[in-house]
């Protein structure tokens, strides 16, 4: 798949260029011996000279990051580097060992706990009072008209 991507990425250049394009016919002969025809010559759109000249004309394999062959290159590669070796594995990596979020399993390992720890004391898992009664305060018959 990635053989059949890099091939497709050299030929885009090429169909951009203002090159001369000549079609030779592939079909098998009949027989006779007529040579394989040439259609005729297609020209490509005629370049200004006071336009500018795109990159693909200048670099066959540009790929968008400098107008300097060579920094265009280095800058592709490095960018592919950081933003497939970088951001997949590292980044895949430490969202699969980043510590509990939401506490949940810290929330049920603890859960467990209390739930072994009441079942050795005999007390109920979930008391009547969830609260402690002693420590709630009731407003009196009098503030409460």
């Amino acid at each position: 798949m990635l053989s059949r991507l890099s091939r497709v990425g050299t030929t885009v250049p090429r169909l951009l260029s203002n090159n001369v394009v000549r079609h030779v016919s592939q079909s098998k002969s009949t027989g006779t011996t007529i040579p394989t025809t040439m259609t005729e010559l297609h020209h490509g759109p005629v370049q200004s000279e006071h336009g500018e000249v795109s990159p693909y004309v200048k670099n066959p394999d540009y790929h968008g990051f400098s107008t300097d062959p060579v920094i265009d290159e280095w800058n592709m590669k490095v960018a592919f580097f950081f933003g497939i070796s970088v951001v997949l594995v590292i980044g895949g990596t430490f969202l699969h060992y980043v510590p509990d979020i939401g506490m949940r399993e810290w929330a049920r390992r603890e859960a467990e706990r209390l739930i072994e720890q009441r079942e050795k004391e005999g007390l109920p898992l979930i008391s009547e009072n969830y609260y402690d009664t002693d420590k709630i305060i009731l407003p009196t018959t009098e503030q409460e008209v």
